[in-house]
């Protein structure tokens, strides 16, 4: 969806195409609202919580709407004790999919490792487990993420290499050529459109309508451009 299409849509739904009346709609704010809801929109995709715990992937269409924000980035990292510690995470990550690595010893020729992703308050009892501590000869280990970083644990059995990070990115933010940026106060001078196919554009816009409506104190706006977004999630 161009942003010329997206401006006129969103002031379709609040009646404010040609208004020129006192809450009349800037560019920066439709900007603002629309971002706002698309992150909101992509949190609600990937919650593990509403169905499994790869519910992001729980169904082919919402492995359509979301694939193009999934991102591999290979990871420096340093040895540490029990633990290799990844660097920084990037700048644009947003939530953890899986890490990849290879893992070698003395020996035996390296293999690739199966990580799983574990909560921090967890590791002395995997470390200890008989069946959950890291595992050269099974080819498995978990990591932890805390501290923007990632550690991922060897009990100091062995070593890893080439880590391999596949998460997801931030959107993104849609910026309007020709509007002013409120944090800076320059104004844009290149168009940034969304980045999601137009049916999902389609939903983020009418949350962003519901907040602009919420703003602007129009109920009856609100109310229906809430209610079209809730029942096409």
């Amino acid at each position: 969806m161009d942003n010329n299409t997206l401006q006129i849509k969103v002031k379709v739904r609040l009646n404010k195409l040609g208004s020129f009346d006192y809450d009349n709609i800037e560019c920066w704010q439709i900007a603002e609202a629309f971002n706002k809801e698309q992150l909101a929109w992509v949190r609600r995709q990937i919650d593990p919580t509403i169905a499994s715990l790869d519910s992001d992937e729980s169904s082919k269409m919402q492995i359509d709407d979301i694939q193009n924000l999934l991102t591999p980035v290979n990871l420096t990292s340093a040895k540490k004790d029990l633990y290799y510690e990844t660097q920084f995470l990037p700048a644009d990550y947003l939530y953890f999919k899986r890490i990849s690595v290879n893992s070698k010893n003395k020996c035996c020729p390296a293999r690739k490792m199966v990580v799983y992703l574990e909560e921090v308050a967890n590791v002395d009892i995997m470390l200890s487990g008989e069946f959950t501590k890291p595992s050269f000869e099974w080819s498995e280990t978990f990591c932890t993420i805390q501290g923007n970083r990632i550690r991922i644990y060897t009990n100091n059995e062995f070593e890893i290499e080439s880590p391999e990070l596949t998460y997801y990115r931030k959107p993104r933010e849609v910026q309007f050529e020709g509007c002013v940026n409120v944090e800076t106060g320059d104004t844009i001078t290149t168009n940034v459109t969304c980045e999601f196919k137009d049916d999902v554009a389609e939903l983020i816009l009418e949350s962003a309508v519901a907040v602009l409506a919420g703003d602007i104190e129009s109920i009856t706006q609100y109310q229906k451009s809430k209610s079209e977004a809730q029942s096409n999630e």
